[in-house]
């Protein structure tokens, strides 16, 4: 890696490549007289960007004097955002990318990440409980087990069950953006990445201090007994340094009694992220932990209203870049923990009650060359998925019994079932990057002891065609597959029984689209056709609810299996966003945004289908609108609405207001906000209700 150098800017282009494109140096853009930032439409203040890593510039909430480039929803397409297995800006990648910037994190009326993806309009989010407690993520009709879910690039999807991959160790307050990318990512992330991948991206100390302790406090309250505070402390070493290192430590505990009945909640977590970066290597460390308990209301059944279930999870990862003469080098190490404690009824032991423990462990190394030709990417990654528990996996000899761990074990249970298996997968891709266009050729070759101990192949290939800056036409085409979660083999139980012998998912998948960009202006439609088979679903086969006679039979008695099928679906979307700021320095409407998301779907199965648990229940229309700005001096207000129709028997459609009214200056904002403002009664899933008005209120304080 070349020595470290420190480009000064005295000229402003609004051309992506013009200023980031200097990767893995540091750029420092020089002071703009206002006279030409107001020409521009623009005011902006001196700041150092690194474009080493995939972190953007922090958007703190800013006095009217203190306006930024990229709090005014400026698109940072410096920035590199998922995509590829190389480096490649926003500006280049040949996929569409949906980034959700600090400046719009700060404006929503969220206390959760989870809060923060429904107001994505290509993400369909369903919660049980409040906050976060359970949240399921899918993507383009998908299901939660579907997506790939990283921090900061690494992989956290759970092989359990996609019901606890969004169990996050951290609060919205470290966060400094979310990128979406829509579409099968398996030849880039692997297996779980079967129909989209969402990466979380949080802050670096390094552009919150420098040469100082950083702390940031955000207490809140609210209705239903709901309290939360969180600490943020960061640290970095002065910039001018050969070497720097940056640290973060943040922890919070939320806790609330719950606005339906049995849904009151705690939630305690811990992260801490660091970076050290030197002339010949970056070194990216991260390691989480949280602990959540709460009442699960009717979450897997009406048969019971006293459910309770407790989620317990660590992670940790270690990943460096460096180069080695031409190839530029990033190895990855990865641990994550799940400890999941369920109850049937709550403090009735043992019927119904279960615990499991689940480790990934993951290593992989990816490399790249830049030639004349272009850059040319190629890994390996290796994946061990463990799972022990009380109910999931192969039955043990009672000698093989291991001791349950966690917060909640107990002397009186042991794990009693086990299973294991490996994945490892082979990464080749070519990246081609000339003046107008991209393109991005690879393939994923996968084995998993899971399987039959074949390789498998799965080729893409995505393009983009730029014919200026504010234009960018894409098209790709891919294919993926995704392993069964241990539920899906395993999971047995009242009404509901799993199979050993499903195969794993394949889609193939394509996608069209384009960007518009003009000043004051962001624009983008895609549409996708994605043909799925051996899909994987729980369902009520209908030759199952008639007797010999005929004759139906007690619907209690019905049993959900889970089972193959196949799946044809179309959709589109379109997304209209007005940054006026951009247009007009000091306007007091910073954005206004509308989105719409189609779905159709066609399923076929092998046996008449009764009912279905999550396939015959996509989310087929999807409407949000979105607008922020400033009211008088420092107050500002943020309001979102969100308009969705499911399908599915006993699905309604419902719309929900939200907003958040703020004092902001640069170092502490008061806010109140407000979910569901109207008080509509609604609900993600038909047997579990959702609140209703919930009003809430806080300080956040930057010392």
């Amino acid at each position: 890696m070349s020595n470290k150098t420190t480009i000064r800017w005295k000229r402003f282009s609004k051309a992506s490549y013009a200023v980031f494109n200097s990767l893995h140096r540091e750029v420092a853009i020089g002071v703009l007289s206002a006279a030409m930032l107001q020409s521009a439409g623009v005011l902006a203040k001196t700041r150092s960007v690194s474009c080493h890593t995939p972190t953007a510039v922090e958007a703190t909430p800013l006095s009217e004097t203190e306006e930024t480039a990229d709090s005014l929803g400026v698109a940072l397409a410096g920035v590199e955002v998922v995509g590829t297995r190389v480096p490649l800006l926003e500006s280049q990648t040949a996929r569409m990318v949906t980034v959700l910037q600090r400046a719009d994190i700060e404006a929503a009326a969220v206390h959760s990440i989870n809060d923060l993806l429904e107001y994505a309009v290509g993400i369909d989010v369903r919660q049980r409980g409040e906050m976060g407690v359970q949240t399921d993520i899918a993507v383009r009709g998908g299901t939660f087990d579907q997506v790939t879910v990283l921090v900061n690039g690494i992989n956290v999807s759970s092989p359990h069950t996609g019901h606890l991959t969004a169990d996050f160790p951290f609060s919205a307050d470290d966060i400094e953006r979310v990128e979406v990318l829509e579409g099968p990512a398996a030849r880039v992330f692997g297996t779980s990445a079967f129909t989209g991948v969402v990466n979380i991206v949080t802050k670096d100390a390094s552009a919150e201090s420098s040469g100082r302790l950083g702390a940031t406090v955000n207490l809140r309250g609210g209705a239903y007994g709901y309290g939360a505070g969180d600490l943020r402390l960061s640290f970095s070493n002065a910039t001018n340094h050969a070497s720097s290192f940056s640290h973060t430590l943040s922890g919070g505990y939320a806790r609330s009694d719950g606005a339906t009945d049995n849904s009151y909640f705690s939630n305690t977590h811990l992260f801490y992220h660091g970076t050290y970066r030197s002339p010949g290597a970056v070194v990216d460390a991260q390691a989480g932990y949280s602990y959540k308990p709460y009442g699960a209301n009717t979450f897997y059944g009406l048969a019971s209203t006293d459910q309770w279930e407790s989620n317990e999870r660590f992670m940790a990862s270690v990943r460096a870049e460096t180069t080695v003469g031409q190839f530029h080098l990033a190895p990855q190490f990865s641990w994550n923990r799940w400890l999941d404690h369920y109850q049937w009824h709550r403090d009735v032991s043992p019927g119904g009650e279960n615990f499991h423990l689940v480790d990934v462990y993951g290593a992989g190394i990816n490399s790249w060359i830049q030639t004349v030709l272009g850059k040319t990417a190629f890994g390996v990654e290796m994946r061990s998925e463990a799972i022990w528990s009380t109910n999931l996996g192969r039955k043990l000899e009672a000698s093989e019994y291991r001791d349950l761990a966690g917060h909640d074990a107990t002397d009186a249970r042991k794990y009693t079932c086990h299973d294991q298996r490996t994945n490892i997968s082979a990464f080749l891709e070519h990246d081609i990057l000339l003046r107008q266009w991209t393109f991005s050729l690879g393939v994923l070759a996968n084995h998993n002891t899971g399987l039959d101990g074949k390789w498998r192949l799965y080729p893409g290939i995505d393009i983009s065609y730029r014919p200026d800056d504010a234009w960018k036409v894409f098209a790709s085409w891919n294919m993926a597959l995704r392993m069964p979660t241990f539920t899906d083999l395993y999971y047995s139980g009242t009404n509901i029984e799993g199979s050993r012998n499903l195969m794993p998912e394949k889609t193939n998948d394509v996608s069209l689209g384009v960007k518009y960009r003009p000043q004051g202006w962001n624009i983008s439609a895609q549409a996708f056709y994605s043909h799925k088979t051996d899909m994987i679903d729980w369902v009520v086969y209908t030759d199952e609810t008639s007797d010999s006679e005929g004759k139906p039979t007690d619907p209690s008695t019905w049993i959900y299996r889970s089972g193959n099928f196949t799946l044809d679906n179309v959709g589109v979307e379109l997304q209209v966003e007005l940054l006026p700021r951009e247009i007009m320095a000091g306007s007091p409407l910073r954005r206004f945004s509308v989105g719409y998301a189609y779905i159709s779907e066609d399923l076929e199965h092998n046996r008449p289908v009764t009912l279905s648990k999550y396939a015959q229940e996509y989310l087929k229309h999807k409407v949000v609108v979105q607008a922020d700005g400033r009211i008088w001096k420092k107050l500002n207000l943020s309001l979102s609405w969100r308009w969705q129709e499911r399908t599915g028997a006993g699905n309604s459609p419902y719309a929900l207001l939200d907003g958040r009214l703020s004092w902001d200056t640069s170092r502490w904002s008061a806010y109140v906000d407000c979910t569901n403002i109207l008080d509509k009664a609604y609900n993600d899933y038909i047997i579990v209700p959702q609140p209703g008005r919930w009003i809430k209120a806080g300080i956040r304080l930057s010392l």
